[in-house]
């Protein structure tokens, strides 16, 4: 600190250089809010994302070698070593031969050394000319490569595939060009049956919001002061912000080419901590959204309030989100996980009173797949290998009881074997479900209605509930058991 009594000029100069100080400091900070506030309407000063984004150009490289292999050195001149002449050597005729002799010698001998220096600084110039080449024709060739596989990829995601398309857009998620201390890693994954595409985006913690308002410079302490922002204020904007983050990376997958891959975008941000119960890794999440792609091109996001637009959207959003305070997402699971085959209606080739014992494996799954719809959940049937006892996936989204269940549906013309209800609770497990479903044409035992009760995440549906089911929703009036012609007995 410099003393009042100390010169005059001094003390000016150190206070305006803290006043400066401060000022630049509050500007900082006013920068960082600023970027926050304006993280969704900046996105559309930016160009939507396409494949171009991700191929290369190649850029041939000037072979530049090294200094020393340029330096060119002039060969010696005999001019240079032959002694002058003199009237000497008309009375010693032999001296002079012995030394031109001798200036020979040694014009000879640096000549040699000159020219061998020569030849090698060629060849290593060779060298250097053929590794670069080479290094360009390997660099030329991974470019090359490198396009190939976007061109395959583009045609994967035209083609609907999943997980080309859930690849392309987690490029495009990280493609964000948002302040680095907002960015956060995505789980994308996608449902072609709907052309949906599912997003879990990490969120920064409420520390991203400054705690600073303004700093200022007090003379008389000679010290900077941080004004700090009020708890509500930094709780608001912190809200606003996630917001804006979840609705940005919904504009940037809709803008996204092609646009004709993606009909729905379903995105949830998730915080990063610990659970304090345990101790582990947790990822809560606090807004999830749905929307379709003709309901976000209705929306003015450089006039909507984020907070505002989520509540137009039915988002479930935490109350308390810089509490870390969690909501059920619309949709957690990742379905890149579980092999999804193309859904058909089931009940369209069903005539009369259709015999549910006596319908193809597939045929039943879809059934049931399609019974699940009309429930008002979400569902998809598992490809017939590889599916870890797993017919069918549904979501029921119902943010008290709802959640992942995974559905086996077994034709069984006998009861069905209790080991099956305690195998189905190992598959819940294993895939971390909220719920088991296992749909049957027959009827369980005591042991097994006695393991589910115990379980407590396990429903078992019997052949006559199915029939009532079939009947409320899919107004099919179907036989459960046998036809008059008798067969075999099937498991599924």
């Amino acid at each position: 600190m410099i003393p009042r009594q100390a010169d005059r000029e001094a003390w000016d100069y150190h206070t305006e250089r803290k006043y400066a100080e401060a000022a630049a400091m509050t500007d900082a900070v006013a920068e960082r809010v600023r970027a926050l506030d304006g993280l969704l309407v900046d996105a559309l000063g930016h160009a939507p994302f396409d494949f171009s984004r991700l191929r290369r150009s190649f850029e041939p490289r000037e072979f530049t070698p090294a200094p020393e292999l340029m330096l060119h050195t002039a060969l010696p001149k005999w001019a240079d070593y032959r002694p002058p002449a003199s009237t000497v050597d008309r009375l010693f005729p032999d001296g002079r031969r012995r030394a031109l002799r001798k200036a020979r010698a040694r014009f000879e001998a640096d000549l040699a050394e000159r020219q061998a220096e020569q030849g090698l600084r060629r060849r290593r110039l060779r060298a250097a000319r053929a590794e670069h080449d080479a290094a360009e024709h390997a660099r030329a060739e991974e470019v090359a490569r490198h396009n190939i596989e976007v061109d395959e990829l583009e045609q994967r995601v035209r083609g609907l595939d999943p997980d080309a398309v859930s690849e392309y857009f987690t490029r495009v998620v990280a493609a964000q060009p948002v302040p680095a201390h907002v960015a956060g890693t995505a789980d994308v994954s996608y449902e072609r049956q709907g052309r949906t595409l599912f997003i879990a985006r990490m969120l920064p913690d409420v520390d991203v919001i400054p705690d600073v308002e303004e700093y200022r410079y007090v003379s008389a302490r000679d010290e900077i002061v941080a004004e700090k922002r009020a708890p509500e204020e930094i709780r608001s904007r912190y809200a606003a912000l996630v917001a804006r983050l979840v609705l940005r990376t919904m504009r940037d997958v809709f803008e996204a080419h092609p646009r004709t891959v993606v009909d729905e975008v379903v995105a949830s941000g998730h915080a990063r901590t610990r659970d304090k119960a345990t101790g582990r890794p947790a990822a809560p999440c606090l807004v999830s959204v749905s929307a379709s792609r003709a309901q976000f091109s209705d929306l003015v996001l450089d006039r909507l309030d984020p907070t505002e637009c989520l509540r137009h959207l039915h988002a479930r959003v935490s109350p308390h989100p810089w509490d870390l305070e969690a909501v059920r997402p619309i949709f957690d699971p990742d379905l890149s996980e579980y092999r999804v085959t193309s859904a058909r209606d089931a009940t369209a080739g069903l005539d009369g009173r259709p015999v549910l014992a006596e319908l193809s494996p597939t045929d039943f799954e879809h059934l049931v797949r399609r019974l699940f719809e009309a429930m008002g959940m979400r569902a998809w049937t598992t490809q017939a290998s590889h599916d870890g006892g797993i017919d069918a996936v549904a979501v029921n989204e119902d943010p008290i009881v709802g959640g992942l269940c995974v559905v086996q549906a077994k034709r069984y013309r006998a009861a069905v074997p209790a080991e099956a209800v305690r195998s189905l609770a190992g598959v819940i497990e294993d895939r971390r479900a909220n719920r088991g479903v296992l749909v049957t044409t027959s009827w369980f035992g005591p042991s097994a209605h006695e393991f589910a009760r115990r379980n407590g995440r396990i429903q078992l549906v019997e052949g006559g509930e199915l029939k009532h089911l079939l009947a409320e929703h899919l107004s099919l009036d179907a036989i459960v058991g046998i036809s008059d012609t008798g067969g075999h007995n099937t498991t599924t």
